[in-house]
């Protein structure tokens, strides 16, 4: 039994999370440049077994796609294309990185370590997984 990689994808870095081999809970696993990205996933699976990609995916309030699709769309496209058995699924991550935020500061994290924005990216690629779980169920 596989586990699931959570995406929370920026133009300079990517967030990461994974579930437990039971795929009932997310933690954040890392932060990779984008550039760092294919070779950090293929050395990854080299260990362990992914069933599937969850990738935080920019909505408006309006539940219209934001203008950062035209930046995670290649992504997506390119994921979906290396890892062709493996399904690729979007959620909604309006609201991550406050909701990481406000997690950091209720988790105790000082201010000078919520002052790095590597832990917001892998925090909120936790909670687009975990709110991907929570509608599984």
């Amino acid at each position: 039994m596989g586990r699931i990689i959570g995406i929370d994808y920026g133009k300079k870095r990517i967030g990461l999370a994974v579930t437990d081999p039971l795929k009932i809970f997310a933690s954040p696993l890392k932060t990779v440049s984008v550039q760092e990205f294919d070779a950090y996933i293929d050395e990854y699976l080299k260990s362990e077994q992914v069933d599937a990609f969850v990738i935080g995916y920019p909505v408006q309030m309006n539940n219209k796609p934001s203008e950062s699709v035209k930046f995670i769309d290649p992504f997506i496209k390119k994921l979906k294309k290396r890892f062709t058995g493996k399904p690729v699924y979007l959620v909604d991550e309006r609201f991550t990185s406050k909701m990481a935020f406000r997690a950091m500061i209720d988790g105790g994290i000082k201010k000078e370590k919520r002052k790095d924005k590597t832990l917001i990216d892998k925090i909120s690629a936790s909670l687009i997984l975990q709110s991907w779980l929570d509608k599984k169920v």
